[in-house]
């Protein structure tokens, strides 16, 4: 065998030549050629069979013109990576044709592809299956919707996606929906990654609907009329590292009264938005689903002097949202009764502020702590309630306080003084400070005569914010007092 190893390695040596010829893939002797002359002609079939037969990494035509599905993989592709090149359906990566039956084609033989078991009880893992845009930039005229329900492990990635001007008026780009009887998720585990959205003015850029931990990372979604992105029930879809806006503008634009549209739509539970920049819309994120979290958001959307809202919380009664480590940039915060929320550490600039719109008159369990709040010298309340529809009535658990202000009136649900002077009666007046009107729930305070005289002391009054201390002789006194509007206990 030493003495014919080396025509062997010669005979492989040509035939690789003329199988490779014309190809641009390539690939070494060493793979070819390892070990026996046995082993290296079952390497050379293999290679020989995964280039002239289409499967899911084809190569790029020489036109744009679709090409036919590719064949059902064989069982021994399953060790294989599924990313399909949608060039190779034939997409026009200059954007200058349409290449929505392109995309649709490579997304349906991603879904209807082989699977390795599943997610939750009725969806199919995929397996990480990939619909690689290649850097290029597509128009599309309907939605890119999954042509079948109950599927997950899959991502559409790299590249930009544009609206024609014959693109639906109110549908979205993605469409993570489906007609079809669900039981539970219509799907899971599916990744929207490093994308740009054009929606020119047609319609939204994403919609995830009954859908379980979906992923949108690092996107840049513009030019929505509707909304950037919209979360209709389901679980836990995570938004995070992108950019939002329905103009392209970095702060202070002409037309900034004019902005419309929801750059975020959260109507469903247990979702996140973290480290996302909203720079242009009417209100920056909605929320109307419980238990959501929003963290390193900055929110820069049409100011609240032009009617724009940053985030509002449209749950009244029953909020259990988290607002923390965000920026609230010349917009505001609108929660209507709120229930369970905490909002800290976060920085509201250009008199930007917290409203608390009473709908039933409900607050409860509210915490807005460790904020920084820099105005413009207009002395605007950092938290104002808004009572337009009646007044708020139930009030407990609420907690306003350790924010640090400059430029506008600080407002909280506790608060001290201190008095010096002489006399029988002590007023101290907390209505500058404390959020709510006329409500005083808890009160201590001390009194420091001097002299040798021992005054008998009492609270005589807690009304309209006012403390009222009086002794039964005059005296030369210091007097401490702390309130709280919060909690009665």
């Amino acid at each position: 065998m030493a003495t014919i190893a080396p025509m062997w390695f010669i005979l492989v040596v040509m035939a690789y030549f003329f199988v490779t010829h014309g190809y641009e893939e390539n690939m070494s002797l060493r793979t070819l050629y390892s070990g026996t002359p046995h082993e290296a002609i079952i390497g050379l079939k293999a290679f020989k069979a995964s280039i002239t037969k289409r499967d899911s990494i084809p190569t790029a035509p020489p036109s744009f013109t679709p090409s036919p599905s590719p064949s059902p993989l064989p069982l021994q592709d399953l060790k294989k990576p599924h990313v399909y090149l949608v060039t190779s359906y034939g997409a026009d990566p200059t954007g200058n044709s349409d290449s929505t039956k392109a995309l649709v084609a490579a997304i349906t033989d991603a879904v209807k592809g082989p699977s390795g078991g599943f997610l939750m009880n009725g969806i199919r893992d995929l397996g990480g299956a990939q619909i690689d845009l290649e850097g290029g930039k597509y128009m599309i005229s309907q939605p890119l919707q999954l042509p079948v329900a109950g599927v997950g492990n899959f991502m559409i990635h790299g590249g930009t996606i544009r609206a024609s001007n014959e693109f639906p008026l109110d549908r979205h780009l993605i469409d993570l929906s489906t007609t079809e009887e669900i039981k539970s998720y219509n799907y899971e585990y599916v990744t929207l990654k490093d994308l740009l959205l054009e929606s020119n003015f047609r319609g939204g850029g994403i919609l995830v609907k009954n859908s379980l931990r979906i992923n949108i990372d690092n996107c840049y979604i513009t030019h929505f009329t509707t909304n950037g992105i919209l979360v209709q029930s389901g679980h836990e879809t995570y938004i995070r590292n992108s950019f939002i806006g329905q103009h392209i503008t970095a702060g202070g634009d002409k037309d900034e009264r004019n902005f419309s549209g929801t750059g975020i739509s959260l109507q469903g539970n247990d979702n996140a938005v973290t480290d996302v920049v909203i720079f242009s819309a009417a209100i920056g994120i909605m929320v109307s689903g419980q238990a959501n979290t929003i963290s390193g958001v900055h929110c820069y959307n049409k100011a609240s002097a032009f009617g724009g809202t940053g985030i509002y919380l449209k749950l009244p009664g029953l909020t259990q949202t988290r607002i923390v480590n965000s920026y609230m940039d010349y917009t505001n915060i609108v929660v209507e009764d709120p229930v369970q929320l905490h909002i800290s550490s976060s920085f509201f600039l250009g008199d930007a502020n917290i409203v608390l719109k009473s709908i039933k008159g409900i607050v409860n369990g509210l915490n807005i702590v460790d904020n920084m709040f820099s105005g413009s010298n207009h002395w605007v309340d950092i938290v104002k309630l808004d009572q337009s529809n009646g007044k708020f009535g139930q009030i407990d658990q609420v907690f306003v306080a350790r924010n640090v202000v400059k430029g506008m009136n600080l407002k909280a649900t506790s608060a001290k003084m201190s008095m010096n002077g002489n006399g029988t009666s002590w007023i101290a007046d907390f209505n500058k400070v404390l959020l709510f009107p006329n409500l005083i729930k808890h009160v201590q305070y001390s009194l420091s005569a001097n002299g040798t005289t021992f005054p008998n002391h009492a609270l005589r009054n807690v009304s309209e914010n006012r403390v009222v201390i009086e002794t039964d002789v005059a005296v030369t006194a210091s007097v401490f007092v702390r309130v709280d509007q919060g909690v009665a206990s």
